[in-house]
């Protein structure tokens, strides 16, 4: 029997900014000359990003009137790891929370001390007693619920954490798992004129999502999880990485990487439907991690999908940015939304990709109850 992922919360942090205007934060943290300006310009632009959220209200602030990134030149006293830990540790467990609380208003027969495993995703921040711990505190839930961190993974561990959560309740249909992601990703905005940086810093933004996986469907909507692969191409191991620096969290972001996805997500798919009753044609629904607009291109391409066969995500790059591992909960939650009656039966791919080049897929199910 498959499981049931249902019940998805999403949360953002009060600040709203607009793409423009954080470009224009940009240009001043970076010390840009016109010229650099205008590019910088630019490359906001054709993000497809409308909007993205931020924990921090400086990238709303004019250069002087920061509060957490400094306003005197140069790199020094640029925030330290630890000084952005202590930014992650202060943010995370509200958003989180919020996300939690806007899951359960959707499933009010599930009690959060009903609650068996608690899985918790980040590649932004951690700390220990850590957010797991907090959660339980806060939520009241029984101090026996099995806990899991999957930490620093990227853009991809939400599908790791959703196989988990269904390989849980596979071995237990009595198990109800809660999965929450929480990513901090502007925390890390690097003081650089390097392409990776300058890309990765039009892109990322805030967010977190929580969802339940369980042996039953809810009622109303939810989506069986039927099948999980995993696809790795080494060649791009450059092209996507995720260090620490001394000065936070650094993204390795290259120009490749859309056409590294490209040539490999058709045989992940192939790999992912061998040993299942369901062929690619078949497929109408599509929940794609939105890494950025030109990987949703890349897909398109290669799968011969339509924009509008990923609207979903475009959607969510539109309205939220990347926001690593919680975007693609967010982008499920829409499509879940816009699902009726007729679509019961229809299944849905969904793929998230990240360092490694790691490039996950799993195939869901529209049940309507």
């Amino acid at each position: 029997m498959p499981s049931y992922l249902g019940a998805i919360g999403t949360a953002t942090p009060a600040h709203r900014l607009a793409q423009p205007t954080i470009a224009g934060f940009m240009a001043g943290a970076l010390e840009l000359d016109a010229a650099g300006t205008r590019k910088l310009g630019a490359l906001y632009r054709v993000s497809g990003i409308a909007h993205r959220h931020s924990v921090l209200a400086d990238y709303g602030r004019e250069h002087g009137d920061y509060e957490f990134f400094p306003n005197t030149p140069g790199l020094e006293p640029f925030p330290s790891v630890s000084q952005r830990m202590a930014a992650y540790r202060r943010e995370a467990l509200p958003l989180a929370l919020a996300a939690v609380q806007d899951s359960l208003r959707q499933a009010p027969d599930v009690a959060p001390g009903s609650l068996t495993h608690l899985i918790t995703v980040s590649c932004t921040g951690m700390y220990a007693p850590g957010l797991d711990i907090e959660l339980v505190t806060t939520l009241g839930l029984n101090t026996s619920i099995r806990r899991t961190c999957v930490n620093f993974m990227g853009c991809y561990a939400a599908v790791n954490a959703l196989r988990l959560a269904d390989s849980l309740v596979r071995a237990d249909p009595a198990a109800r798992v809660l999965v929450v992601s929480v990513e901090l990703c502007t925390l890390h905005f690097q003081k650089s004129h390097e392409p990776d940086h300058l890309v990765s810093n039009a892109l990322f933004g805030d967010g977190a999502a929580a969802c339940l996986v369980l042996g039953q469907p809810l009622p109303g909507r939810s989506l069986a999880l039927r099948a999980f692969h995993c696809g790795l191409a080494p060649e791009g191991t450059k092209d996507m990485a995720w260090h620490i620096g001394d000065f936070g969290f650094e993204m390795t972001l290259s120009g490749y990487v859309p056409a590294l996805i490209q040539g490999g997500i058709g045989q992940l798919l192939n790999e992912l439907l061998q040993d299942l009753p369901v062929r690619r044609e078949d497929i109408r629904h599509f929940a794609l991690h939105p890494g950025g607009r030109k990987i949703l291109e890349a897909i398109e391409k290669a799968l011969q999908l339509s924009k509008d066969d990923n609207r979903y995500a475009y959607q969510v790059l539109r309205d939220y940015g990347n926001m690593s591992s919680t975007t693609v909960l967010f982008v499920l939650r829409e499509l879940l939304a816009d699902t009726t009656p007729a679509d019961a039966g229809a299944p849905v791919l969904s793929c998230a990709f990240g360092p490694g080049l790691t490039m996950e897929a799993m195939l869901l199910e529209v049940v309507a109850e």
